[in-house]
């Protein structure tokens, strides 16, 4: 059996002028051919192509293509057992990324779930959302934004005054700290660090100590989290960066 350009085409999903391309370059050279020169395709030819458009569907270019399917060192079955495994490694990929976007849904659609009194009550003035947007552009697809805005849409007005009474009491006790002249790299300093880094592992996500060196290093070098410390005490946000670190230092060394 042998089949015409056209037919080859309808098969594959390709279009005539690719099937010739494929034939100028040496890619795909058709096995056949009728007396007036037209294009027969065989079976073969169409197992070739079947290697092709998979190679091509994976983002391989061309040249490489035929550099692997013309190499006479490996068996057909090494062809298939590489298509296997780069499906395999597809999927993985997809995976990864179809629950990156549904966390990112998810998380979309939740959040702090208090009405326009209760939100005045608990937070006064200030938007407890105020940068959820930014916080979705760098952090959306993580599992630890989701869980966090998981948590917070079962949260009650009691539950965000607890959070707020807690990190008012730390923020205090940290302030008096730092006037007292207690080093960062001290006890107590590194203690409330760990506090600092429990309250957040208790009410929003998890916080190993790699991930709050990160949170140490962007209260100094974004403004707004410098100001936010440095409001409670001159000085403050790079005292809690270092404390921090030392806490983290002290507990993974």
């Amino acid at each position: 059996m042998s089949y015409s350009v056209g037919q080859v085409a309808g098969f594959a999903g390709v279009t005539v002028r690719t099937l010739h391309h494929y034939d100028e370059i040496g890619l795909l050279v058709p096995g056949e051919r009728t007396h007036a020169g037209h294009r027969r395709y065989t079976d073969a030819d169409l197992d070739r192509l079947q290697q092709i458009l998979f190679y091509r569907e994976l983002g391989f270019p061309l040249d490489e293509v035929a550099v692997l399917l013309d190499d006479p060192a490996v068996d057909p079955r090494d062809h298939l057992r590489r298509q296997r495994d780069l499906l395999t490694a597809r999927i993985e990929q997809l995976q990864k990324m179809a629950a990156a976007v549904e966390h990112a849904m998810e998380a979309r659609t939740m959040g702090i779930q208090l009405t326009p009194e209760e939100r005045f009550e608990v937070f006064g003035d200030k938007d407890p959302e105020q940068y959820r947007d930014e916080a979705e552009q760098r952090w959306g697809n993580t599992e630890a934004y989701a869980e966090s805005q998981r948590r917070a849409a079962t949260y009650t007005k009691e539950d965000w005054q607890r959070i707020k009474a807690e990190v008012d009491d730390w923020q205090e006790r940290y302030a008096a700290l730092v006037a007292a002249g207690e080093p960062a790299a001290g006890e107590a300093a590194m203690d409330l660090a760990e506090e600092h880094r429990q309250h957040m592992t208790r009410w929003y996500f998890e916080v190993p100590y790699e991930l709050h060196r990160c949170f140490a290093g962007m209260y100094v070098s974004d403004e707004r989290f410098k100001a936010y410390y440095d409001a409670m005490g001159p000085g403050l946000a790079e005292h809690l960066r270092d404390a921090i670190l030392a806490n983290a230092d002290r507990h993974t060394s």
